[in-house]
């Protein structure tokens, strides 16, 4: 038996763990900063199988790095385990039934996400003992993805400095080496303070926080035409200013959500959207504070750590599904809108290629793994990119759901206990222990790596985006 195959035969023999923790962590369903029971879950586990953890880290509580061996090499494997509000869901139903209205539900799979990466960790860490391999393999588990960019905190106070190159991975609709950068991404509060008075009977002596709320929303629409094509401009009213009309709203919020391709662009157009905010204010004789509270940089793919994870996906995909299984998602893309349909077809021809295209599409399932340097979709943005900037990162995309299931959606966090869910969680485990193994036990890899990696920086430092006073919080 290869060193591969032990490897997989291990993360085999110990599935249900995997997709025990995975599944309880999908019930927890805790959202950014507050996953107490998800990382003291992963901490204990790993605790077992004899990792040394360190916790509360960059003042981040539920934050921690599970560490096994000494000296070098230094392997990362991160994870996550946040969910996102708003999208609690039963299992397994094709229409939308929350377990709790409103609350928290796991629209972006990273119940699976950390999973597989904390699998792979404890697998590598199992081979390591046996044979006598040297270096070091860790296990970072990273809160507040979603919207907050935990990682971001970490990699600004040191906790990546001293490894040699990070793995992990995403669930997904299909199977890929991730080749294409994120977008970098900043996001803050614009809080207007105005005065309030009686709306008709003073309504001079008023001054609207909600109006000036209206005109940065205004002004920023107006910015859109004047900005490079890739970025985005998001919000959303946080506080409109109470529901009394006859009231001239004193107070009023906005969050703003900016991204841009590279850091250097996103900060510039963030300080364009500060400007706006601060007419805004200057017109309707109000104050407005401005505070950041996340931000990640764009992702560096690192060739050398691709075109290893490349080679393992080629090597345990495709997953051996049942007919239940391609049955079970054709339940949920069956509800695709005509419109989504031909979406999913012209995401599928860039993917593969017409006629391979064709013959996937009536599957419901992506089962083959897409070549890597083939590239669909639209960008979003990721923490990880902050770990890029640093260290060589690679990551990759792995079947966890049915064709066209939308992220950060009801139907995804409903497919999150599915065995379509199991099979991708662990076949993504085998393809991240494999890559770790193989920078472990070859250090030329790891200076190929590094090598690629200062080639991709062409001499630019990472300037991370948080201010070194600014401190993680709940919000």
């Amino acid at each position: 038996m290869s060193r591969y195959e032990e490897l997989d035969s291990f993360l085999e023999n110990h599935k249900r763990d995997y997709e025990e923790i995975s599944d309880r962590i999908w019930a927890f369903a805790e959202p950014r900063f507050r996953e107490y029971r998800s990382s003291a879950l992963q901490q204990e586990y790993l605790k077992k199988h004899g990792f040394t953890v360190r916790v509360d880290l960059a003042g981040e509580e539920t934050a921690f790095l599970a560490e096994y061996g000494s000296g070098k090499p230094v392997i990362a494997f991160l994870g996550e385990f946040d969910a996102l509000s708003g999208l609690s869901q039963a299992a397994d139903r094709t229409e939308r039934a929350p377990l709790k209205e409103g609350k928290e539900g796991h629209g972006c799979g990273h119940n699976l996400l950390g999973t597989a990466a904390l699998a792979a960790a404890v697998a590598l860490k199992d081979s390591m003992e046996q044979h006598g391999i040297a270096g070091t393999i860790r296990y970072y588990g990273c809160p507040a993805e979603e919207s907050a960019s935990g990682k971001a905190y970490l990699v600004r106070d040191g906790y990546f400095n001293d490894c040699d190159l990070a793995l992990t991975w995403h669930p997904s609709s299909y199977t890929k080496a991730t080749n294409r950068a994120s977008l970098a991404n900043m996001k803050a509060f614009f809080h207007f303070h105005g005065k309030p008075s009686h709306a008709s009977s003073a309504p001079e002596r008023g001054r609207s926080a909600l109006d000036a709320v209206e005109l940065m929303n205004v002004g920023a629409n107006f910015l859109r035409e004047h900005v490079i094509p890739e970025a985005r401009i998001h919000y959303a009213i946080t506080n409109a200013g109470g529901d009394a009309p006859n009231v001239v709203q004193g107070e009023a919020q906005v969050l703003y959500n900016v991204r841009a391709p590279k850091i250097t662009q996103v900060q510039e157009l963030y300080e364009r959207v500060c400007d706006v905010a601060r007419g805004a204010a200057l017109m309707t004789g109000t104050s407005v504070d401005i505070e950041l509270v996340a931000a990640c940089s764009d992702y560096i793919p690192n060739p050398v750590i691709l075109n290893v994870l490349d080679h393992h996906i080629k090597e345990i995909y495709p997953i051996a599904y049942e007919p239940e299984d391609y049955k079970y998602a054709d339940s949920f893309k069956q509800f695709l809108s005509q419109e989504d349909r031909k979406d999913l077809k012209r995401f599928a021809t860039d993917l593969y290629g017409e006629q391979k295209a064709e013959d996937l599409l009536q599957k419901a399932i992506f089962d083959l793994p897409a070549d890597l340097e083939k590239n669909a979709g639209g960008v979003g943005s990721t923490d990880v990119g902050d770990v890029s900037w640093v260290i060589p990162t690679g990551q990759f995309t792995g079947v966890t759901m049915a064709q066209g299931t939308p992220g950060h959606t009801w139907q995804l966090t409903a497919q999150g206990k599915s065995n379509l869910a199991h099979k991708g969680l662990l076949a993504a485990a085998k393809v991240l222990a494999r890559a770790g193994y193989d920078f472990l036990t070859r250090p030329e890899l790891v200076e190929e790596a590094s090598a690629a990696f200062k080639e991709s920086l062409g001499g630019e430092v990472y300037p991370n985006l948080l201010p070194e006073d600014m401190k993680p919080r709940i919000w």
